[in-house]
């Protein structure tokens, strides 16, 4: 979810390169912020020869990275293609393309069988409807809904502030043990997004 911060530092920079909008420094300061939380995060000196070291999968992180383009992409298109139309009817045309994405890959790769053993999970297919409903429906729908009513650079900053609450959330449910400097990176991550976009 960090790493997914720099949707709105992406956006941005799509923005300036698309549309032609300008980039203040105080904007640039905003970036070299949100950036710098995530790198306090994810980075940390190692012991041979002090060299700084990456201290989680480079798989994942580009992976979030990647998936944090996919966001700010979505979210220039989305704010164009919207207009006045119902928010949660967008979203549900951003459904039902992702399920016909998903159909193709799922039909290219012949993961069938991954899917069938999925459906047989019920405590799985549980909590992954629960997620649905949080995330894919009420968070989407409310997140377009924003943009109708603000620009996209604040609801981009606001919904960013998720590397912040799910800290507790982590902490209950997984009983993961959040280091200082996680809490301090995410908190940094967040103030970089605001000022990008408030100020």
């Amino acid at each position: 979810m960090l790493i997914m911060a720099t949707s709105p530092p992406i956006t941005a920079l799509l923005g300036f390169i698309i549309f032609g909008e300008r980039l203040s420094l105080i904007s640039l300061l905003g970036m070299v912020l949100t950036l710098s939380g995530i790198a306090v995060v994810i980075l940390s000196r190692g012991d041979e020869e002090k060299k700084v070291k990456v201290t989680y999968s480079i798989k994942g992180l580009s992976y979030a990275f990647l998936g944090s383009l996919g966001q700010a992409v979505g979210l220039i298109f989305s704010k164009l293609g919207m207009g006045s139309y119902n928010a949660f009817a967008a979203t549900q045309i951003r459904i039902i393309a992702g399920f016909i994405g998903f159909s193709i890959l799922i039909l290219y790769t012949n993961r069938f069988e991954d899917i069938i053993k999925a459906l047989k999970d019920k405590r799985a297919l549980l909590d992954i409807t629960i997620g649905s409903i949080f995330g894919p429906f009420v968070g989407v729908g409310l997140s377009l809904l924003s943009l109708q009513y603000t620009s996209a650079g604040i609801s981009s900053t606001i919904t960013s502030i998720t590397p912040v609450t799910i800290i507790p959330l982590s902490i209950i449910v997984f009983k993961e043990k959040i280091k200082i400097k996680e809490i301090m990176g995410a908190l940094i991550t967040v103030i970089g997004v605001g000022i990008l976009f408030l100020f």
